[in-house]
């Protein structure tokens, strides 16, 4: 349960940081932080959660990094229901709490997305279906690559968050024009659920590819990278 605890907490403070910066700050008049703030927001939540929970539940806050790891040989299946569930739960509360303090603003209005993913009409630039399932796919493995290579045994000790947090940071630059970065289904979930529109009907794309990358990840990281005992 403290594992389940840490991934739920983990994840909520993941969307609440990072969606809350693209939600309530990214074009703040006079001093928005725009999309490198959104960027580097995402890669803080994470860096600083691993330092916070990695100890505990290894910080996975995302069930694509959760079937990564699976697929890698880092993480038992037995356990992988249960993390996914705990992580969408809290990538939905974190969500709920952001609805809560931006509603709060007489201008707010989920119509201009409340920072969910989509493709089409609805990617920030216009990208289609097949560019954005690229984009998912790609960011993820690479992503995955990123964790199982900075938290392997042979990897320095200690590094592994910092790493984490700017590869992160570097993915949100790279595809928040395409599909506003996912490459998490639970935070994908998370505002969909509070978007209530169009974001449902596309969330889907954002379960498929960011775990189909991080499953591809972790086989091609466990059969040409890894450390061997």
């Amino acid at each position: 349960m403290k594992k389940l605890f840490a991934e739920f907490f983990g994840t909520f403070w993941l969307v609440l940081g990072g969606c809350g910066s693209a939600v309530l700050a990214a074009a703040f008049p006079d001093v928005g932080i725009g999309l490198l703030g959104v960027s580097l927001a995402f890669g803080l939540t994470v860096m600083t959660m691993a330092y916070a929970i990695g100890h505990i539940s290894g910080c996975h806050l995302n069930p694509a990094v959760s079937f990564g790891l699976w697929a890698g040989g880092k993480f038992s299946m037995k356990d992988l229901p249960s993390y996914v569930i705990a992580q969408v739960i809290g990538g939905i509360a974190g969500a709920g709490v952001l609805y809560l303090i931006a509603s709060g603003n007489a201008d707010f209005s989920t119509a201009g997305g409340f920072a969910s993913n989509g493709f089409g009409e609805h990617s920030p630039g216009g990208y289609s279906l097949v560019s954005c399932l690229v984009a998912e796919v790609v960011m993820t493995f690479m992503f995955l690559l990123v964790i199982l290579g900075s938290t392997d045994k042979g990897a320095p000790s200690g590094f592994a968050p910092i790493a984490i947090g700017l590869c992160l940071t570097l993915i949100h630059l790279i595809s928040i024009p395409v599909t506003n970065t996912s490459v998490n289904p639970a935070r994908s979930l998370g505002v969909a659920v509070f978007q209530g529109d169009w974001a449902l009907g596309q969330v889907w794309l954002f379960w498929v590819a960011p775990i189909a990358g991080a499953v591809l990840a972790g086989f091609v990281h466990k059969a040409l990278f890894a450390t061997k005992d």
